[in-house]
């Protein structure tokens, strides 16, 4: 028998003064059995980076023609198509092709660093796409805060994102490598 997902659920309260978005979301994450949780947390600080009414997550890691995010508009086209980690260069240029903006938010320090280097030239060509790094001490950090039942506040402001777990504050500054933030 294979081993089910673990369901986190998590009050989203985002203050985003970069983007004017202020909202409260009500999330409910399924982390797959091969997901970290280091990835999960960067999955829920990408939904803040880019919250919206409409934003959503994908079916998981073990579906190949859907982001870890994406955004629709009202007729079902895709606005933003948002990836995490290392995916497949060919799979960033398809995401290209069919989202009006696609987003990668790598993470993983020398790791994402190195995957960068290989696929930066390949993925010049991709004009709607932009890349942020988070380093590796913020997405442990982030990894730290998991729970079953949380309650986050996110402040963005000139690009920084400070998260408020209670008593615990994380200041994260992804790190733009590619586009326009």
């Amino acid at each position: 028998m294979a081993p089910k997902s673990t369901v986190y659920k998590a009050q989203l309260q985002v203050s985003d003064m970069d983007r004017q978005h202020y909202g409260s979301h009500e999330l409910v994450l399924a982390q797959h059995p091969s997901e970290t949780d280091e990835r999960l947390m960067v999955r829920l600080l990408a939904f803040a980076m880019f919250a919206d009414e409409r934003l959503e997550f994908g079916r998981g890691l073990s579906t190949d023609d859907e982001p870890d995010l994406w955004r629709k508009d009202l007729t079902g086209l895709v606005e933003q198509w948002i990836e995490l980690g290392q995916p497949d260069e060919s799979r960033l240029r398809k995401a290209c092709g069919r989202a009006g903006e696609v987003v990668l938010v790598t993470y993983g320090g020398r790791g994402a660093d190195l995957w960068w280097e290989k696929n930066e030239a390949a993925l010049a060509r991709c004009r709607n796409l932009r890349v942020y790094d988070v380093s590796t001490e913020d997405s442990k950090a982030l990894a730290g805060l998991l729970k079953r039942g949380m309650d986050l506040q996110v402040l963005v402001q000139d690009g920084v994102l400070q998260v408020i777990d209670g008593d615990t504050t994380l200041e994260i500054t992804p790190r733009l490598r590619r586009g326009q933030g």
